[in-house]
């Protein structure tokens, strides 16, 4: 089952097919853009990750050597008064 189109009806079609494809390829580029951003955006927060999870690490070890010193919380000393 065929159809014969005339010059014009081909010429009609022909132009909604690039006018597709140029809608797609600017998606396209759009997507790409984006892509490229999230992935500046998620190396900077592993980066902050990393470097949030080394200060926790510091804080951390700070404590056990403030405990092990034996230097308790200020909040578990008793005044002198009790």
């Amino acid at each position: 089952m065929t159809q014969d189109f005339s010059p014009a009806e081909l010429t009609q079609h022909l132009e909604a097919l690039e006018s597709r494809l140029a809608y797609q390829e600017h998606w396209l580029d759009t997507l790409d853009q984006a892509v490229v951003q999230q992935e500046r955006r998620l190396e900077k927060l592993e980066q902050l990750s990393a470097l949030m999870r080394e200060r926790l690490r510091e804080q951390h070890q700070a404590l056990q050597d403030n405990a092990s010193q034996g230097a308790g919380r200020p909040e578990d000393d008793v005044p002198p008064h009790y």
